[in-house]
This record gives structure tokens, C-alpha cells and sequence, in this order.
């Protein structure tokens, strides 16, 4: 059930009073180099914004995708490179998360089957966990057991085709999978071919079959993907084009409602998009630009799904990757990969405008950002 404005701003102010003094664990991905070894991991004051306590979590190579289970003691990060036990394939690793330190204990590693994984996500039980290839083109799925450890890769789809440009979409880019509300499907975005590829789910199994696909504006190359709590749409950020497609979605179908550009009117330098966010009410809509450096923001109509652009506020440094918004929704992250830094803004409870950056932190080519609440 959608909850109304005074629903969500009653909600909100009630997880505000429960979260004062609250602190939770950040963590950040990213290619490593010596500016950066592996996870790093701080902590984030719920109460204030305020970032402290940085540490290295956990050594490993390239993390440059995570996500923490729902029951806040594991994660899971791939590791984009693309040799793994001697083969032409990445890794994914699962670590246990100790609470009181924040360090991470390596659980066990397999491999995803394709080279240059990128993105993994969970099933909204927990029982799965599925990654994209970017180097690879392809998607892989695994069972997560009762100790957080990964099986093998239960499932392998190698995508095919290609798109118009020719220095990206040469063959398949698959570059984010991501669960449906209704933890039926899944879909995976292809920046190759131009596909929105859908995927049936066993997350019993761990299992995956292919079901269908969306095909966007030649050239749009789709990155990545979020869904609306109410379930019925979705949006994807298209990374050549610099847009945001609107779908409704039903029943593992996605029909196109609408796209609409993350950039300001008159803008004529190089930009590419990067991560895409609704916001916990479902009243608006961030998708980052990586040029132009902004958060761009939409207000979202509850009854069509449609996006109103609201404007776009400067990240406060190069090249913004990756963005989170904490679950209570007051507070959104943004990690800035070419200058090393992360920064924090507060959403405006009442028209989601993010308001001007607190002082963040300074970590070598932050890539990704999740947090165990």
C-alpha cells in the first residue's frame, strides 16, 4: 500500500526520533590501487550525516559492487576482474559482517562465469544472489546457504547482439540485475544491446530462466535499474543518452511510458549516466550524470508513473559513480570516483530537494556505497 504525504512524513519523523544518536556502518567499494586496497568501511551517524571511524574492512580485488543481506550480517561483493583461478572469469565473494567492529570476515568466493562482473544484487528473500558481466555480457545466479556462504553459479546466460555505437555497444555489456517487487522476475540491463532482459526466478533454487525482454531507443545503452515500492513501475538510466526511461511493469512485462533527460536545458558537454534511485516514499525520483556531475532529481506521479523534472544539484566533485539513500530516506550519499571523495546531502522531507553538502570524506575511487543499519 502507497502511504500518503502525512503518512510518510509521520513515519519519517518517527524513524528521525528512533535514529537520533544511531549509528550504522558504511561501506564503500571500489578499484583498488594504492590509493585504496579493498572495502572500506566507517561510520555514518543517522542523527547528523557526520562519516567517522574509517577503516580497511577487508582486502580484496576491485569490489566494485556490493549489497548487504537484509539480515544485516553478510555481504557480498564482486570482485571485477578478469581472471579468476586461472580463467577468463570474475569473482563474487561473501564476507560476514562483525557488528561491533565493522570488519569483514571472508565467507568463500566463486566465480561468475564472465569476465568484469559488476553488479550483484539479492532476491527480496535473501535466498539468491545474481550478478552481471560487463566484460562478459552475460548473468549468473547463486544459492546463498544457511552460513551466508555462496554456492556455485546455479545459472548462466550468455546475452547476445549488439547496439550503434561502436565504442561501447560493439557486443554485450550487461551492467546491472535487479529483483521485481513481486520476487518473480528479474532484469537485467544490457548497455550492448539496448535490451532490458527479463528473467523468470527460483529463488529456492537459486535458479533463473529467461522470459522476456524490453528494447529501448537505439543507442540509449541501459545501465541500471530501480523499481517503484508500489511495484507497478520501474525506470532504467540509460548511460549513452543521458536519460531515464519510465515503464510500467506487470506480471514480468515492461511497457515504456515515458523518457525524459537528466540534463539541463542547454548542456552541450560529454556527460554519462551512472546509478538510478527512488526514493523510499515513492514520491521522487535521482539519477546521477557523470560530466555534467549532479544528482538529477524527478518528482513521480503516484497514478502514471510519469517523471517531473525538479532540477539538478552539483555533487561537489567529479564523476559521481554511485549513490545511496539510507532507508529512513533523510539522507542521501553520493561517492565521486575521479576525486576520491564521498559526500552527504540531506533530502527535504517535504519536496525532496537535496539540500547543500555536509562535509564528507576523503577514499581512493569510491565506486559503490551500501550500509548495515
Amino acid at each position: 500500500m502507497r502511504l500518503d504525504r502525512r503518512q510518510w512524513l509521520a513515519l519519517l519523523a518517527a524513524a528521525r526520533a528512533a535514529g537520533q544518536q544511531k549509528k550504522a556502518w558504511l561501506y564503500i567499494g571500489a578499484y583498488t590501487s594504492e590509493k585504496n586496497r579493498g572495502i572500506t568501511a566507517a561510520r555514518f551517524d543517522l542523527s547528523t550525516g557526520a562519516i567517522s571511524e574509517m577503516m580497511l574492512a577487508a582486502e580484496t580485488p576491485n569490489p566494485t559492487f556490493l549489497e548487504i543481506h537484509s539480515n544485516g550480517r553478510w555481504l557480498y561483493a564482486v570482485n571485477e576482474i578478469a581472471n579468476f583461478e586461472g580463467k577468463r572469469e570474475g569473482a563474487i565473494t561473501a564476507y560476514e559482517i562483525d557488528r561491533p567492529t565493522g570488519r569483514l570476515r571472508e565467507l568463500n568466493r566463486a566465480s561468475t562465469k564472465g569476465g568484469g562482473p559488476c553488479h550483484v544484487s539479492l532476491d527480496r528473500t535473501g535466498r539468491m544472489a545474481m550478478i552481471a558481466n560487463y566484460g562478459g555480457g552475460s548473468v549468473a545466479s547463486f544459492r546463498i546457504q544457511g552460513d551466508g556462504r555462496l554456492s556455485e553459479a546455479v545459472s548462466f546466460f550468455q546475452h547476445e547482439g549488439s547496439g550503434p555505437n561502436p565504442k561501447r555497444q560493439e557486443r554485450p555489456h550487461a551492467h546491472s540485475i535487479n529483483p521485481a517487487p513481486d520476487n518473480r522476475f528479474a532484469v537485467a540491463c544490457d548497455l550492448g544491446t539496448d535490451e532490458i532482459v527479463i528473467y523468470a526466478i527460483d529463488p529456492a533454487k537459486g535458479a533463473m530462466q529467461r522470459h522476456g525482454a524490453a528494447k529501448l531507443a537505439p543507442g540509449s545503452g541501459p545501465r541500471h535499474f530501480a523499481f517503484h515500492p508500489n511495484g507497478r513501475f520501474g525506470y532504467s538510466v540509460n548511460e549513452l543518452l543521458s536519460t531515464v526511461t519510465a515503464f510500467e511493469y506487470r506480471n514480468g512485462a515492461l511497457k515504456e511510458i515515458q523518457t525524459v533527460s537528466t540534463l539541463p536545458d542547454g548542456f552541450a558537454g560529454e556527460n554519462t549516466t551512472a546509478e538510478i534511485r527512488v526514493h523510499p516514499s515513492g514520491q521522487w525520483l535521482y539519477a546521477s550524470n557523470r560530466g555534467e556531475d549532479s544528482i538529477a532529481a524527478f518528482r513521480i506521479d503516484a497514478g502514471s508513473g510519469r517523471l517531473a523534472r525538479m532540477g539538478n544539484t552539483p555533487t561537489q566533485g567529479r564523476m559521481p559513480r554511485n549513490f545511496y539513500i539510507e532507508p529512513s530516506g533523510r539522507w542521501l550519499l553520493a561517492a565521486n570516483q575521479r576525486s576520491d571523495t564521498v559526500v552527504v546531502f540531506e533530502i527535504d522531507a517535504k519536496t525532496g530537494a537535496l539540500l547543500p553538502a555536509r562535509e564528507g570524506i576523503t577514499v581512493g575511487q569510491p565506486v559503490c556505497l551500501r550500509m548495515a543499519v
